[in-house]
């Protein structure tokens, strides 16, 4: 049995930006393909009474710049230097996640998914811009046009709708969260003890 594992994702988390850079390193050590899950974190945010870690810890002394020292930590460990702080942050991602679902269910969601997290946290672009978005799309081949209709397709919309409360009932309560089978992980920190549950549930079989 191989392991399935879906990941719950937002572009408009750094985090999660983090995460894709490390998942095909576990990929390609366990024989597994990451589902990618688009979500709205706003919408979980919502859903579960829950803020970011910037709004949550705003008042909490040191604590906030102890997790901007984890994080070097990670980006050292992982190699990861392409990241740069998006300018625009936070950034309403409601249109470029719909774009996700409609990218996915037209056989290019990697290639989007690649070239969204690299606009938005390598390359520091405001991709709530219409404007920006197309352009973006259409410097790498991908079919702007295309995107940006199925983007306000009423189907798309409600998929996003309906992938964000599925996350909620599962137990989904931020961004990046990782199911493995039904355990649930959350946080690029928790990536180890992902790739631990893969291989246990691999060996399983």
């Amino acid at each position: 049995m191989t392991a399935r594992v879906q990941f719950h994702f937002d572009f408009g988390s750094p985090n999660t930006y983090y995460c894709h850079k490390v998942i095909p390193e576990i990929e390609a050590r366990t024989g597994v393909k990451f589902e990618y899950f688009p979500i709205l974190l706003g919408g979980i945010f919502k859903s579960t009474n829950n803020k970011s870690p910037m709004e949550q810890f705003a008042g909490v002394k040191n604590k906030n710049e102890y997790q901007v020292l984890e994080t070097e930590r990670f980006k050292k460990k992982h190699e990861i230097k392409e990241f740069k702080m998006n300018p625009n942050f936070p950034v309403n991602t409601l249109y470029i996640m719909r774009g996700a679902i409609h990218a996915q269910k037209h056989g290019f969601g990697k290639e989007y998914i690649d070239r969204l997290y690299s606009c938005m946290w390598e390359q520091g672009l405001k991709m709530d811009d219409p404007q920006v978005i197309h352009k973006a799309l259409s410097d790498c081949g991908l079919p702007a046009d295309e995107i940006i209709a199925g983007a306000a397709d009423p189907e798309i919309k409600q998929q996003l709708i309906d992938n964000t409360n599925q996350s909620v009932e599962r137990g989904t309560f931020g961004s990046p969260t990782f199911y493995v089978e039904d355990e649930i992980f959350f946080g690029k920190d928790k990536l180890e003890d992902v790739e631990a549950e893969i291989l246990t549930v691999n060996q399983a079989s």
